[in-house]
């Protein structure tokens, strides 16, 4: 499975299978997160075995059963852009764990804040988790908006590279499915901008990683 392939095939999941990550696995998320966390100056982990934190009433109603497993996307306070760095690195660990044969779920509010493992400096956040293990299926496709809520540029009109990261844009996930971005050309560079709404420089920074990975060009 290559990085397109795993874009399209990642769908959110909530029901988990009792069963361990294998150690090989172990070890090699939590050195992708390690590098990610070298670049990006996050403090994302990996955090195993831990059913507390989604044993709330919040997690029942949005239908997470048996998460024992999850990475916990934290960072300095003082970043400006900190909630948008953390869905980008955030959704390239996603992306690879989908190439692992692993699924995965965002979670921004149903889960425990109190009970997470995760260790925070003194002037740490944090942001949100991402939900990872077995699940008991695959997911299911989210319905996306029409492609002009998105961008403005007729199809036949977009350089192919444009178009591939655009169509991956509309794969990613958002908080609520809102899907409340704009993508624009400017001379050989897209421009993606997030609306207003919850979770969306999260969502921002997951649909700019989509895009620059299917596209192989960077955006703003």
């Amino acid at each position: 499975m290559d990085i397109k392939e795993a874009i399209k095939e990642r769908h959110s999941v909530r029901q988990y299978k009792d069963e361990p990550i294998p150690e090989e696995l172990v070890s090699k998320l939590e050195g992708l997160i390690a590098e990610c966390n070298e670049e990006s100056g996050l403090h994302m982990q990996l955090i195993l075995d831990d059913p507390e934190c989604f044993k709330t009433f919040l997690s029942h109603y949005g239908a997470f059963t048996n998460v024992k497993n999850y990475i916990a996307i934290v960072g300095p306070k003082i970043y400006p852009n900190l909630e948008e760095l953390g869905g980008y690195y955030g959704q390239k660990v996603v992306l690879v764990a989908q190439m692992m044969g692993l699924n995965t779920c965002w979670v921004g509010g149903t889960f425990r804040r109190g009970k997470c493992k995760a260790k925070l400096e003194v002037h740490d956040k944090l942001v949100c988790v991402i939900a990872i293990g077995y699940g008991e299926t695959g997911g299911k496709k989210h319905k996306s908006k029409p492609l002009e809520k998105h961008c403005k540029i007729p199809v036949e009109d977009m350089p192919l590279w444009f178009r591939n990261g655009v169509t991956a844009a509309r794969m990613a996930p958002t908080a609520v499915n809102q899907q409340k971005f704009t993508i624009e050309l400017d001379g050989e560079e897209a421009v993606i901008t997030a609306g207003r709404g919850i979770m969306t420089k999260i969502d921002l920074g997951i649909v700019k990683y989509n895009f620059e990975a299917a596209s192989g060009h960077k955006c703003r």
